[in-house]
């Protein structure tokens, strides 16, 4: 028996760097693929004329897939990330073979986070990103016992993203569907972690996850904020091989 290869996609406003903590350890036992997703990191922002939609960052990732000539991966991410996940398992089913969901949630935004997300596609249209995209979500993605160096490190990450396509994404992500009901029908073992002092997707957001998921184990990882791969890579590391499927 042969593990499947693990494809875990980012957080916003972030790149596939935020996987660096994690990368090595996991890398030796699978295969891992780390993209940067449309329009942040190194990954160009396709001009489609249409509105921003998950839908579409979807089909980049089973592109993805098909030129690695990978059939079925365990599919996971981040936050935004583990939001394009559901979007994936929504689009093409049969190419997940499993699901590794960390510090995110299935239902879709409130009205006030919708508006929210347009406040910040607009400045970061109008101002660009540098400075104060950090300072506003700082206090959110992290606890506030993060280690410094993990501090500046996000804000590294946010200050580097381009404006273009962080409005891109926060459009997508408030036009994302509710998705626990694709849940309850997603009939592959899933892993679900989440971070004990995540503000953004708490563990009450984790618990309606594996409520709805037919397979799911759940890990809170305690002292940890909303970026666990950051804070505790050891912790999620170990979640994750401890819960690895085989193919």
């Amino acid at each position: 028996m042969t593990e499947l290869p693990l494809l875990l996609l980012h957080a916003f406003p972030l790149d596939a760097r935020m996987w660096d903590p994690v990368r090595a350890p996991l890398a030796e036992r699978v295969r891992l693929v780390t993209p940067d997703q449309r329009g942040l990191g190194r990954s160009p922002l396709p001009e489609t004329g249409r509105e921003p939609s998950l839908d579409d960052a979807a089909r980049d990732v089973v592109a993805l897939l098909d030129r690695l000539e990978l059939d079925r991966v365990v599919l996971g991410g981040c936050s935004m990330g583990g939001y394009l996940t559901m979007a994936v398992l929504r689009l093409a089913p049969e190419r997940v073979g499993g699901l590794v969901l960390i510090d995110t949630k299935a239902t879709a935004d409130t009205p006030e986070a919708a508006r929210a997300r347009l406040d910040v596609a607009e400045r970061a249209e109008a101002e660009g990103v540098a400075g104060w995209l950090a300072e506003a979500n700082l206090p959110n993605l992290l606890a506030g016992t993060a280690a410094p160096d993990v501090v500046e490190r996000v804000r590294g990450l946010i200050d580097e993203q381009p404006p273009a396509g962080v409005a891109w994404a926060a459009r997508a992500l408030r036009a994302r569907p509710d998705s626990v009901e694709l849940l309850r029908d997603a009939n592959v073992p899933a892993l679900v972690i989440v971070g004990e002092q995540d503000a953004l997707t708490p563990p009450e957001a984790a618990n309606t996850m594996v409520g709805a998921l037919p397979d799911a184990t759940l890990v809170v990882l305690p002292g940890a904020g909303h970026l666990t791969p950051l804070e505790d890579p050891a912790g999620v590391v170990e979640a994750i091989l401890g819960w690895y499927p085989v193919s």
